[in-house]
């Protein structure tokens, strides 16, 4: 991925406040829709558990933007596919599947059949509707150099545009009789909606034809949690609590690297949750009740931990991902600690689509 868009997300992570909790969660990185429409994360833990830090931030982004740059290397050096689309009869064709799965990159391309000659321009004129363009990353594939080279757009200049314009110089003619096909590719990093892209060309005489409008709707899969209610009260020493995370690729592709993580965060007056005061266990068949390891966050209180992989490889279309967890509070939890911040996100690679927050207080004990 181009540093253009590897800073887009770490710009993102910034402005979702995703501390120092999320982040040990195996990298996370970028927005997170809520439970109900999707938003920024808001969880308070991770709020809470990067005020006070001081240095920690540049590093934080940094290792984010290696993770991604190291998490797309496969998918910016695949090759595109180079067939024409449209027919024959058609001086531009243009194509866009129906979905664009948040998260993943969904492959475009326009086909020029019209004679144009080197210095024409392709204009890409996209609207959104449920999320801004600024969140919608674009490249077009240059095959001179063998590489995905990210589009820059002109917007309306909004806060939050629902408007965008991406063009570029045409690099090599084309023909009826020889056709040139540009490889593109899109990808949303907010939250589901729609947008609509109209490709036009214009041929360095005058001249400019488009083509029909085509719109994708961006989606993500459905994740929810049950078993934990609101108000749940843990006994220091006491019986655990239990929730369900369950996650469904309700999208047309499969993500290639689900994962989900837990994170936590609890402070009183003199004394901070560790992470030896919570134990957190999940369940695997075939192996039961397991304890999953909490990192505490690069500026405590926070810790966090990545949960067990649910599926075995990439989470096709129409599979389940569940993730049964229980957590406990240490009988020598501190006793000015009296609730705890705490919840759970979903995600694939390194961006998280789906955030929980699943607080509980603390009591007594022996």
């Amino acid at each position: 991925m181009t540093q253009r868009v590897a800073q887009r997300r770490s710009t993102g992570v910034r402005s979702a406040a995703v501390g120092s909790v999320l982040a040990l969660a195996a990298g996370l990185a970028f927005v997170a829709g809520s439970a109900g429409p999707a938003a920024a994360i808001p969880a308070a833990a991770a709020v809470r558990a990067t005020e006070g830090c001081e240095g920690g931030g540049s590093a934080r982004d940094a290792a984010k933007a290696a993770s991604v740059s190291a998490a797309t290397a496969a998918a910016d050096a695949a090759r595109p596919r180079s067939t024409a689309v449209g027919t024959a009869a058609e001086r531009i064709s243009y194509s866009l599947p129906a979905q664009a799965p948040i998260g993943l990159w969904t492959e475009s391309s326009v086909t020029l059949r019209t004679p144009v000659a080197k210095g024409g321009t392709v204009r890409l004129d996209v609207g959104s509707r449920g999320f801004s363009t600024d969140s919608l990353a674009v490249q077009r594939y240059a095959p001179e150099s063998h590489r995905w080279v990210d589009l820059t757009p002109a917007t309306s200049g909004s806060g939050s545009p629902q408007q965008a314009v991406f063009a570029f110089p045409l690099t090599t003619s084309a023909s009826a009789a020889k056709p040139h096909t540009v490889a593109l590719r899109f990808m949303d990093l907010d939250r589901p909606g729609t947008f609509t892209v109209t490709a036009s060309v214009t041929d360095g005489k005058g001249h400019t034809y488009r083509a029909p409008a085509r719109t994708a709707t961006t989606t993500r899969p459905d994740a929810s949690v049950s078993g934990w209610g609101a108000g749940t009260t843990l006994t220091r020493g006491g019986p655990a609590g239990e929730f369900t995370l369950t996650v469904k690729n309700t999208t047309d592709r499969a993500y290639p690297r689900p994962y989900a993580s837990y994170f936590a965060y609890g402070a009183g007056t003199g004394h901070a949750l560790t992470p030896k005061d919570i134990d957190l266990q999940q369940y695997r068949p075939g192996h039961g009740w397991e304890r999953v390891r909490l990192v505490a966050g690069g500026c405590d209180p926070g810790m966090s931990a990545t949960l067990r992989p649910a599926v075995n490889g990439p989470l096709a279309p129409g599979a389940t991902a569940t993730y049964r967890m229980r957590v406990a509070v240490a009988a020598s939890a501190p006793r000015d600690v009296t609730a705890a911040d705490a919840g759970v996100t979903a995600g694939n690679g390194d961006l998280s689509y789906f955030s929980r927050n699943l607080p509980f207080a603390i009591k007594g004990g022996k």
